[in-house]
């Protein structure tokens, strides 16, 4: 087998719990998870990568997606149950950034990021990985910044060479007015643009943009001392792909056919 990471442990922990917990409390306890985790990885024997699943099990709790005990009759070890922020974990858990090596991979299904914007993801799907909300509503506000001003850098290079005056809110400092600008200047193609792009542009580009804005905003001037929730820095993360995508279609359609 190949060299086994903590990524790589965590996702066949994952799979294993999706799997038996759909066998019920008897089949869903502590011995029985770890054991075929660690039988489908391999690792039986090897003391390191024991202990490093005992870890990432042990992250799991902290984490919040499971705790332990199953009722009132089976409150302890080794009884366990997925929590609420488990179970809805679990509904995506192939491209949850709770996951992240499921989460990057659909990511490049979708789309490409430019080297700035992943490095800036990776360090948030780490922090968010730690309960590190805050920290990570300001990487993925980044990396969401880093991709906004590559598609205005190409708008911006067509419109020149196409001698077209730019708007000086293009240029300018703040990001919102940046935004703005995208929009409106690409909206105004509207007749030109394939409907399916155009409504993509007209239904994701605000909203999504503004979502990630205002969460890092939030969290980079805050006013009390829990400035984000989990949730909404989670509604980040499972909106920037789509975010990226339809960023990444506006720019090859104004390479070929902005005029």
């Amino acid at each position: 087998m190949s060299a086994i990471d903590g990524a790589t442990i965590k996702k066949t922990v994952l799979e294993v719990i999706d799997d038996l917990i759909k066998r019920g409390p008897g089949y869903f306890q502590s011995g029985s998870i770890l054991n075929e985790a660690a039988s489908r990885l391999g690792i039986k024997g090897n003391l390191q990568l024991e202990q490093a699943l005992l870890t990432v099990w042990s992250d799991l709790f902290r984490s919040g997606y499971l705790a332990w005990g199953y009722n009132l009759s089976n409150e302890k070890p080794p009884f366990c149950h997925v929590t609420e922020h488990g179970r809805r974990f679990l509904q995506t858990v192939s491209r949850d950034p709770g996951n992240p090596d499921g989460y990057l991979a659909h990511l490049r299904g979708i789309t490409t990021l430019n080297d700035v914007a992943m490095s800036y993801l990776r360090e948030g799907l780490e922090t968010y990985n730690s309960n590190c909300f805050k920290a990570t509503a300001v990487m993925v506000g980044v990396a969401t910044e880093s991709v906004s001003l590559e598609l205005r850098d190409t708008l911006v290079d067509k419109m020149n060479t196409l001698s077209i005056p730019v708007p000086k809110d293009l240029s300018d400092w703040r990001i919102k007015r940046v935004l703005d600008a995208i929009y409106l200047e690409l909206e105004k193609k509207k007749s030109i643009m394939p409907k399916p792009l155009y409504e993509s542009l007209q239904a994701y580009w605000p909203a999504f943009t503004q979502q990630i804005r205002s969460v890092r905003n939030e969290a980079g001037h805050p006013v009390n001392i829990d400035p984000v929730s989990p949730e909404t820095v989670h509604g980040s993360l499972l909106i920037l792909p789509e975010l990226c995508r339809v960023a990444d279609s506006l720019k090859q359609w104004i390479i070929a056919n902005y005029k």
